[in-house]
């Protein structure tokens, strides 16, 4: 954090925004755009290049206890709002994020790296939450229940629970954002944010948007600054009544221990480690496209990423020459460049981990096909790599990768590739090519994940339960479930005699 506000910007690529009032530096509260009491601000840059994108408001406990002030004010209020005036305000504030999407794309590349087309489709993947939610609203509909007392009559209805702090990671500023309070504000919570210091701008963009659709004082606030500080107040605070949480397992466990004495609802996603099983009857070609689409994404800094890929042996060589032809052809560089592929990683500490698990993979005998090392484009450019006859007791292998980098490793039978696949802590996603009907049916029982992709790597979106299970998190978001973390099921008996 620094005492000095206000300062310049020098990334010539924000002159690109048509709508500059989209860049936003300071928090908001209360319905205002608030500074730091303190004069705090902290620096976002550019991870493809260092430049200074913006200087930030750095808030601090007594003004995030200000926010959960204001949250609590406005809970009332928008609790009783119609179901069809939430979904009206939604609707709009969906409308006006896919009419600045472009602004959108741009601000997430240049404060997270991402290549464009990638941050177009997170900004279309984001909106699709507020549009969801926004049609779901009307339907959070009363259920009768069969009395089995005389002269009774029973009712269940989901009630808000209240103000909902929300956490989101600097992989997907804008989706995470919007998963989780799209589902919060149309069940009639209002929210209290914290995005990522690293990534902050996204959420202050639709922060405005949101205020420019109608969302009354009070009912979204973004909070900027120390993690440590705003989120640590949220879980003390007995008013948050719930604690939705994206990012590192690590984290996830010492939200849940703050939040423990005010027994908050939790909902969380937390890290994965995501096996990709090719066995000998798939297609290859398809297989090659899967590996490369489940790996590389978001320069593989996604907790959805294929990190363990096991190749059934008797494709296993062929599908390792054709895997590196693919990753040879990845081109990397700048978000902001249309051919780019692959962008920079977040921050140092991550270039410095996958150099850390290449090196230990390599000294236990594994194989660099192609890659490796730090990539001439900036010093958190990493080189697509691919590692083959990767064992079991790499740390690539026990540990989340969040890089370019693809581990292979063959496999012989079915029931143990189940087996390898199932051995972590971590249960997230897990994928599967295989042409077999049969196998198909069964690795989608067998395996341990909440989610399990078959011949395909895209399958979230608005209308499916995302979520993991054991260390990979608490909770689904997205469809109808995702208003269950925000809902309390309250009963009514009434005596009809």
């Amino acid at each position: 954090m620094s005492a000095h506000f206000a300062r310049p910007h020098r990334h010539e690529a924000l002159d690109r925004l048509a709508d500059r009032r989209l860049l936003r530096e300071l928090a908001y509260v209360d319905g205002h755009w608030t500074a730091s009491e303190a004069a705090e601000s902290f620096e976002v840059t550019d991870p493809a290049t260092g430049a200074t994108v913006a200087w930030v408001a750095g808030l601090d406990s007594r003004q995030t206890s200000k926010a959960i002030d204001a949250a609590s004010r406005a809970f009332p209020a928008w609790r009783a709002a119609l179901p069809q005036e939430r979904a009206r305000i939604l609707r709009k504030w969906f409308d006006l994020i896919i009419a600045a999407k472009d602004d959108l794309t741009l601000l997430m590349t240049l404060e997270q790296g991402k290549p464009l087309r990638e941050a177009l489709g997170e900004i279309d993947y984001a909106a699709s939450f507020v549009e969801w939610y926004a049609e779901e609203a009307k339907r959070l509909n009363a259920e009768s229940v069969t009395s089995h007392l005389p002269n009774a009559e029973m009712m269940v209805r989901r009630e808000p629970l209240g103000v909902v702090g929300v956490v989101t990671p600097w992989n997907f500023p804008a989706a995470m954002l919007t998963r989780k309070a799209a589902a919060a504000l149309a069940a009639g919570c209002t929210i209290v944010a914290h995005p990522s210091s690293e990534t902050p701008l996204s959420a202050l963009a639709l922060a405005e948007l949101g205020e420019r659709a109608g969302l009354p004082a009070g009912v979204f606030n973004v909070l900027t600054g120390k993690a440590s500080t705003i989120v640590g107040r949220m879980c003390e605070d007995a008013r948050v009544r719930a604690m939705s949480f994206t990012g590192s397992t690590e984290i996830g466990r010492l939200i849940a221990a703050q939040s423990a004495p005010t027994m908050k609802r939790l909902v969380m996603e937390l890290g994965g480690h995501a096996p990709l099983i090719v066995f000998a009857d798939a297609d290859l070609d398809k297989a090659v496209t899967i590996a490369i689409d489940a790996k590389f994404a978001t320069s593989g800094q996604d907790c959805l990423a294929a990190n363990r890929i096991y190749v059934q042996r008797p494709i296993y060589d062929r599908f390792c020459a054709a895997f590196a032809r693919r990753i040879e052809g990845l081109r990397t560089g700048n978000g902001l460049a249309d051919d780019t592929d692959i962008g920079p990683l977040m921050h140092e500490r991550g270039v410095k981990k996958v150099e850390e698990q290449v090196a230990d993979a390599l000294a236990r005998g594994a194989r660099c096909l192609t890659g490796g090392g730090r990539h001439p484009a900036g010093p958190l450019f990493y080189r697509p790599t691919l590692l083959a006859d990767v064992t079991d007791d790499a740390l690539i292998m026990r540990e989340e990768t969040f890089g370019p980098v693809a581990a292979v490793t063959p496999f012989d039978s079915e029931d143990k590739v189940i087996a390898r696949a199932n051995a972590t802590e971590y249960g997230l996603v897990a994928y599967v090519a295989t042409e077999n009907g049969g196998r198909q049916l069964r690795m989608g029982r067998a395996l341990d994940y909440g989610m399990v992709a078959i011949n395909r790597v895209k399958i979230t979106g608005a209308p499916i339960p995302f979520g993991g299970v054991k260390q990979s998190g608490i909770g689904r978001e997205g469809s109808r479930h995702g208003f269950e973390a925000f809902t309390d099921l309250r009963y009514l008996c009434l005596d009809v005699a």
